[in-house]
């Protein structure tokens, strides 16, 4: 599958696959973007399972790593379990670029149909999941917790690789 499938934004984006060793920048980087930071122990499990597909993102050729994108992988389906870009860099592209680099490698591993949850209120990652595809199919009340005790609900989208 060719990474034209996506339509690539930023030619300055480059990803690879993700590795246990890296399960320190994974874990340093979920923490600056979510509530609830995965540990590096959590990130070290997951990557050496061997239907996870992780990819690791930089905004320019040698930088260090400012976004992170994890999938599980089960016979023809996979569920994104993390997807996430530094607040510093986003609106830059990177979304994307690391989205399609992620959805062309789980469609090269016979992936038909991808699943992954977004907060309702994170309309950046909404309007992203949209344009490559994703549909709503359910929702999770009360699942994700807000900074002011409250909790919001949580979108369950799906899209078609094939």
């Amino acid at each position: 599958m060719s990474d034209a499938l996506f339509g690539w934004r930023t030619p300055d984006w480059r990803t690879r696959e993700g590795h246990p060793a890296d399960s320190e920048l994974f874990s340093a980087l979920h923490g600056q973007c979510f509530a609830r930071a995965w540990s590096e122990e959590e990130f070290e499990s997951l990557l050496s399972e061997p239907g996870v597909v992780a990819h690791i993102a930089c905004d320019r050729p040698g930088a260090p790593m400012v976004g992170l994108a994890l999938s599980r992988i089960a016979a023809d389906e996979a569920e994104i379990l993390s997807i996430a870009i530094l607040p510093a860099r986003r609106g830059r592209g990177g979304g994307h670029a690391l989205l399609a680099a992620h959805l062309n490698a789980l469609a090269g591993r016979g992936v038909a149909r991808v699943f992954l949850e977004v907060d309702e209120e994170n309309t950046s990652a909404n309007i992203l999941y949209a344009r490559f595809g994703f549909r709503e199919v359910g929702r999770r009340e009360a699942y994700y917790a807000r900074a002011d005790g409250t909790k919001g609900a949580a979108r369950v989208l799906s899209a078609a690789l094939r």
